[in-house]
Formats: C-alpha cells, structure tokens, sequence
C-alpha cells in the first residue's frame, strides 16, 4: 500500500514547550528530516510570524530537498471575509510552495463558541479557501481540526464539512485528533465511516499524545487503510506531543513490513539525536528504538540469555534503526554482564576473574558505589583486580626547601 510520512516538526512539533527554533535550526532539521526520506516537511506557518516567513523565503533557494516536499500551513479565510483580501491565503502563495495545508474546524461547538458564526459559514469558509488556493495552482490538504470530537459531537456537520473539502479539489482529507484523547478503537470505527461516505478520497490522519495512544491510533489507522501519517521526530508538539515517528517510523517498517520513509531507517537514531541536539532539548534515553537504553541490559538473566543468543531480549536488532546492544554493570548482573561488558572494552578476563569482579561490584554498590554510568570506574577496578597498577610518574630527582 502507498503509505505518506508528513512531518510536521518545524510547525507542530515546535509548539512544545521549551523549544525555539532559529530559521537555520529549521533549515537544518529540514535538511535532515529529508535525509530520512520523509515524504512531506511542513515548513511552519506564513504569515504567522516573521521567523516562519523568513523561513520560505530562505528555502526557496538555501533548501535543496532530495525526497521530501515542503508544505506550508495556515488556515481557512477569515469568518464572514473574503478570499481575495484574505492576508492569510496571500502569505500561504507568497511561500510559493506547490503543496499546502490547510485547517478547518470540523466541531460544530468550536464553530459557534470559538468562531461564534452559523455552520453553513464554517462549511463556506473551508470549500471557498481551497478553492482560491487551487485556482492558483496549489496542491492542498485538508486537516479536520477536532473531527474526531466533532464526529461523535455532530457527525452530519462534520462530513458536510469534509465534503466541502473533496469536492473544492482537496488531495488528502486528514482527520485530526486534535485534542488527543480519542482511543484507537473509537478512531478506526470514525475512519472506516468517513472511508464509506468518500470512497475515491485519499484519508490521512494526525493524532495528539494526550491519552498516550498516538502512535497506537496511528498504526491502527493505517491497517484501517489511511494514506497519509502526520507527526512529529522524537514525538515533539504542544501539551504532551504528536505521533512519535522515531517509533512509528520503524514498527510500520519492521512490524508491518510497509515502506514509510524512502531513506535508510539505520539513520533514524543519529538523525533523531541531531535533531534532539538542535532543539537543544536531551533526548529520553529510554525512548523506544532510538534512545541510549532502548537496547541496554542490566539483570543478569537478560544478559547471560544474550550471550547465546542476541534475539533472546531484544524485539528487533538495534543496527536496523541505527541503535546498538549496550551492557551496564550492576550489583543485579552476573559474570555474563561482567564477561560482555570486559569483551566491550577491549580487555580479557576468564570466569574466574568474572567471578571476583562481580562479588567486588556487588560490595561496593552496597557500599553505595554506582558503576552503571562509570565505565572509566569499572575499567579501573577490572585492571585492578587483575593486578594492573598505574605508575602515575616517576621521581627522577628532589629537592627540599631550606628550612
């Protein structure tokens, strides 16, 4: 099946808390995001603000993608104006990029109490927007703001609203759980209604995390049939973030066979953290494929099981998305982690050896000692032990001061 990753990082994702990002932040992770062969960049919002504005004008020619296609973003025309005289839809063209997306509220409660205007206005204000915008040669999606709230709110209004959308030449109808707390089961039931009532339409989604179920809905969305997947790397975005394509990414490749990115998925882990490190927010190191800890192992059950064999703990092998196995030592492990841990560092001690450094860990760990992070630490004690000493210098020669 055709499946679409559009990354929407340098919009979405940059309405989490604590990240900024300069025009060149954004030019670089643009250029990254595309060495990761995503097939759409949302490049943020024109006309929102200066940065966003500064960004398109610069990407005209500082950005050479390879794979991915860059989007802007913005909104319908203004309520109850024109799209002619709409600065909105102007600055949308004036980014002179081929694709855009557009949101519309598909919630009849956020039509009358946010906008406060009739919902024959809201339906205009979506199908009239994408038109001007095709009548300019512009390739559009659509996001459904709140259409999962809006379904079970007034699923006939929220339809007529999509149907606007389709029949005004939108490429992708892209249902939005905007609030983020719609569970996967209820999604799929809506996705497959919505798939009824447009058969010849291309469906996308975009889901929040604030139920912890983003990457959840959005596989389940995809073996519901969608096209089109939006997130964010490393899971950024407002409140408690987007779909996590650093995770999602590798389960739709590696557990359900599909290809959703054209790069190579070995570069997920370094590119992740690169992009980590130009938000210059540190990356949890227990994120799933691509943190530090994703493959790192402690309890000496686990460790003396993968001595044998190197599937025994691991869900996937670690290469495939860039990451690698990684032993810690602790008063939990065995000679099995001491044996791995020593082979790691390029020494050699037998089991017996083993044996000592495991009971000498697990008497200074209770102690209070922590080798887990301190492998300069535990290096010292295994040379130690071997009878290893370091000669810190040599007097060649002294002399005292007068007393």
């Amino acid at each position: 099946m055709t499946l679409e990753i559009y990354d929407t990082t340098l919009r979405d994702g940059s309405q989490q808390e604590g990240i900024s990002l300069t025009v060149n932040d954004k030019l670089r992770i643009a250029g990254l995001l595309d060495e990761l062969g995503v097939a759409f960049i949302e490049g943020g919002w024109p006309g929102a603000n200066q940065k966003d504005t500064r960004f398109f004008e610069r990407a005209k020619t500082e950005l050479d993608l390879t794979t991915a296609t860059l989007t802007a973003f913005g909104s319908t025309r203004r309520p109850k104006g024109d799209v002619d005289s709409d600065n909105q839809l102007r600055a949308l063209l004036d980014a002179e990029t081929e694709h855009v997306c557009i949101v519309g509220k598909t919630w009849d409660y956020h039509v009358s109490e946010a906008l406060r205007i009739d919902l024959d206005e809201g339906v205009r204000m979506v199908g009239e927007s994408i038109e001007f915008l095709k009548g300019h040669g512009r390739r559009v999606f659509f996001d459904a703001e709140h259409f999962f709230d809006g379904y079970e709110s007034n699923p006939g209004f929220a339809l007529e609203v999509l149907r606007a959308a389709h029949e005004a030449g939108a490429e992708r109808l892209v249902l939005c759980d905007t609030n983020g707390g719609t569970l996967p089961t209820a999604t799929t039931d809506v996705i497959g209604e919505v798939q009824e009532a447009f058969a010849d339409a291309s469906i996308g989604v975009h889901f929040h995390n604030d139920g912890g179920t983003a990457v959840a809905a959005s596989i389940a969305a995809v073996e519901a049939g969608v096209t089109q997947i939006q997130g964010c790397i490393n899971g950024y975005g407002e409140r408690t973030g987007n779909a996590d394509l650093s995770t999602l990414i590798p389960d739709l490749q590696l557990k359900k066979g599909l290809r959703p990115i054209e790069g190579d998925l070995g570069l997920l882990t370094p590119i992740s953290h690169h992009i980590a490190e130009i938000v210059n927010i540190s990356l949890d190191p227990h994120r799933p494929y691509v943190g530090a800890s994703a493959f790192t192992h402690k309890a000496g059950l686990h460790t003396s099981a993968l001595a044998r064999r190197s599937d025994a703990y691991e869900h996937e092998k670690p290469d495939q998305v860039g990451n690698k196995t990684r032993m810690v030592v602790s008063e939990l492990g065995g000679k099995a982690s001491v044996l791995a841990k020593v082979e790691e560092m390029g020494l050699e001690v037998d089991m017996s050896g083993a044996a000592a450094i495991v009971d000498r860990v697990k008497e200074l760990e209770h102690k209070g000692y922590h080798f887990e992070a301190a492998d300069g630490s535990f290096e010292l004690l295994v040379r130690g032990l071997g009878g290893w000493s370091n000669p810190y210098f040599d007097l060649e020669g002294f002399r005292g001061l007068p007393v």
